[in-house]
């Protein structure tokens, strides 16, 4: 069974065109060094699908939707001690932090602020609006999915 998720990037770092620029529109989704998040990783399978948010952005928004072409493996700029995400604790054998790679899938034609995801009375307990929720990876209800989509559809 197919499990939703929502996946964080700040637009100046690598944003969802970035990703439709990327080479075959996928790549690996690296660098989440929140235990929580990466369980949330771990979790992810191939097929799953996951909302893309520009983060840090004005305004910050939902802005498309990728897909789970790889499930996680062990991220290996945690042992490259030139990385920014380098770990001195983590090693191949025994990986303390995992990536998964994603594919492009599409973007909307109206990104879909905060204040537009807070109307919508399906989203009040998503994780994404919970007061102070600021996890990278986050899971995504079968109901808010399918709210985030139909809101996509009618901003069109």
């Amino acid at each position: 069974m197919s499990q939703y998720w929502l996946l964080k990037s700040e637009p100046k770092t690598f944003s969802i065109d970035d990703l439709a620029a990327s080479p075959r529109q996928t790549t690996c989704w690296e660098g989440v060094r929140n235990y929580q998040a990466r369980n949330f990783l771990c979790a992810m399978k191939r097929g799953d699908q996951a909302f893309f948010y520009h983060s840090n952005a004005d305004p910050p928004a939902i802005v498309g939707v990728v897909e789970v072409v790889k499930a996680s493996y062990p991220d290996h700029y945690a042992f490259d001690s030139n990385s920014r995400y380098y770990d001195s604790k983590s090693t191949p054998e025994a990986s303390r932090w995992f990536m998964v790679d994603v594919k492009y899938v599409r973007k909307f034609t109206a990104d879909l602020t905060l204040s537009a995801l807070r109307s919508v009375s399906e989203l009040h307990e998503m994780e994404l609006l919970r007061k102070g929720s600021r996890l990278s990876v986050q899971p995504v209800r079968v109901h808010e999915w399918k709210a985030i989509l139909r809101l996509a559809r009618n901003a069109s």
